[in-house]
């Protein structure tokens, strides 16, 4: 197996003192190429913050994240910009998409954005496999919440990123509708040969995943892929 994430010592503090929070404490995973890693935790425990990190979002007190065997936090922000566009697709729970222009524009427009030409038949093909062929021309309030979530899903993949990051992705869907996204998002990413992490708190949808990794007080305290002593979280 190919290692394509891993992070060193991920650190990420709020505050000083009395009040220092860790959302993220000490923190070594690694990620397999065309693996699904769910992390699950309960509210506060430190995953979205955790998933932002690994995706260059935001910035660590200390640590690393190592994509591709590149240390992205070693990059100044307009390429970390350009990193993200080119490496990373990602997914939320609130859709992200923009309401003024319709579906096959809200899909390609990353690739725009990176100033790169729109492979048509691989957004088609995308498009077919998410059951949104009769849906390229309307705009976004036009569809249902599942259908919009397929179209964040289809831009996540647009790039042809080598990681995809959701972070609750089925937070605004009833549970038939999760399902059949994660199911969708599962299929696509399985696919198009990309990996998936995918944040959530519903264990159902997390049983999906090839991996769990628990996450609690900003550190993981249980992985179903090996187990995690106290020892190596304290490393």
């Amino acid at each position: 197996m190919q290692t394509i994430l891993k992070t060193q010592n991920l650190c990420k503090y709020y505050g000083k003192n009395e009040n220092e929070v860790k959302a993220v404490d000490h923190t070594n995973i690694t990620v397999e190429k065309g693996e699904f890693t769910a992390i699950v935790g309960k509210s506060g425990s430190g995953k979205s913050t955790l998933l932002h990190l690994l995706g260059g979002l935001d910035y660590p007190t200390s640590g690393d994240v190592i994509i591709g065997g590149k240390n992205i936090f070693s990059l100044k922000e307009p390429e970390l910009a350009a990193f993200r566009r080119r490496k990373i697709g990602f997914v939320f729970q609130s859709f992200n998409l923009i309401t003024s222009i319709n579906v096959w524009e809200n899909i390609v427009l990353p690739i725009g954005l990176d100033n790169k030409k729109v492979d048509t038949a691989f957004i088609e093909d995308i498009i077919r496999v998410l059951s949104l062929n009769d849906k390229k021309h309307n705009m976004p309030n036009t569809l249902s919440g599942g259908q919009q979530q397929r179209v964040a899903i289809a831009r996540a993949l647009a790039a042809k990123p080598d990681i995809i990051l959701a972070d609750e992705p089925t937070g605004n869907l009833d549970s038939k509708t999760s399902l059949e996204v994660i199911s969708l998002l599962k299929m696509s990413v399985k696919k198009y040969g990309q990996t998936l992490i995918m944040i959530t708190h519903d264990e159902e949808l997390a049983q999906m995943a090839d991996r769990i990794l628990s996450i609690e007080d900003g550190r993981v305290v249980e992985d179903s892929g090996k187990a995690v002593s106290e020892r190596e979280n304290n490393d």
